[in-house]
């Protein structure tokens, strides 16, 4: 009986002291530069978010964040790199659709595990894709083009910034739905995907609004749809894919910030609130609508249900495509 009141007030000690060490390492958050890995080469959407975030956290701080690029496998080696480093706060990685929601269901080895590996902190944003074709094929809405490739077994092509991406995903789900046979060429990163679609060598693509919108305007490319559940207010004439000839078809892309598994409750609830207030700044607000979406915001926990929900989705479109990159 002594042993265990004993045994019971050491833990109960040891509880608060770990909770006491968590708020002092809080409070003088942070003191030396944080560093923002970055899954995916500069230049690229998720590049170019996450810088967005990374200069507003340091201007608020006072503080340097260091940019860290490290791309490969569609953002699983930045994703591992930052699962590994020390939970102290210093480290966070920009998450996104490739290597925190369909990476564990498309690699057998995946040597981390998003809701266990890492700890959530702020839900960034869904942004919509776009479903664009060269302006020499003869289709001007989804119901055409899904005729066309009936037609055409196996002709057309689309393109993605490579396999396993959302773009490839988006496209695979397209063609699942459609019952339709187009082929999937994968590149390395969005850039030459949009270059070999302006060239005419593929067809067809999900391109995300940035590089997507002035090759509209320019009517370099035509859109055909959002790939949203609802239209987006940077094009509101463009109707949904739902609309448009494939009931049913929804897709968001998915960009969050997080940190490794058992950083400190304190760090991660401080970093949570600095986020949230940086995603209502204008000139974010901006950058976001730029790419077709709004500022998502919300809790950690609001952000691990996110995880967990798209993660279901998605390992059942997976599993029942067959797709796998291992």
């Amino acid at each position: 009986m002594g042993s265990t009141i004993v045994n019971a007030v050491h833990a109960a000690l040891a509880v608060a002291l770990a909770l006491m060490a968590a708020l002092a390492a809080a409070q003088g958050y942070p003191a030396k530069p944080v560093r923002f890995v970055v899954p995916y080469p500069p230049g690229g959407n998720t590049d170019v978010l996450a810088r967005l975030i990374g200069q507003k956290l340091a201007e608020s701080w006072g503080q340097q964040v260091i940019m860290d690029n490290r791309g490969g496998a569609a953002g699983t080696v930045g994703a591992d790199l930052a699962a590994k480093a020390p939970p102290d706060g210093y480290t966070i990685v920009m998450g996104t659709f490739g290597n925190m929601l369909v990476a564990n269901s498309l690699y057998k080895k995946l040597a981390y595990e998003p809701l266990r590996d890492f700890a959530p902190v702020v839900l960034v944003a869904n942004p919509p894709g776009l479903l664009v074709v060269h302006p020499s094929l003869p289709v001007k809405d989804v119901r055409q083009l899904i005729a066309l490739a009936k037609a055409n077994p196996g002709k057309l092509n689309y393109a993605s910034s490579g396999s396993g991406a959302w773009n490839h995903l988006f496209g695979e789900l397209f063609k699942s739905m459609a019952k339709v046979n187009i082929t999937h060429v994968p590149y390395r990163g969005g850039a030459p995907a949009v270059t070999d679609l302006l060239g005419g060598h593929v067809e067809v693509m999900f391109a995300p609004f940035p590089p997507a919108l002035p090759q509209i305007k320019a009517r370099k490319l035509r859109v055909l749809a959002v790939t949203t559940g609802k239209r987006s207010g940077l094009l509101p004439e463009v109707p949904t894919i739902t609309e448009n000839g494939l009931p049913g078809y929804e897709a968001e892309g998915w960009f969050a910030v997080l940190a490794p598994a058992k950083t400190p409750q304190p760090i991660v609830a401080q970093l949570n609130k600095e986020i949230n207030r940086i995603l209502q700044l204008p000139d974010v607000k901006a950058a976001l609508a730029a790419d077709g979406a709004e500022p998502a915001g919300g809790t950690p926990e609001q952000l691990a249900q996110s995880i967990r929900k798209n993660q279901e989705k998605w390992d059942r479109i997976i599993r029942a495509l067959n797709i796998r990159l291992d």
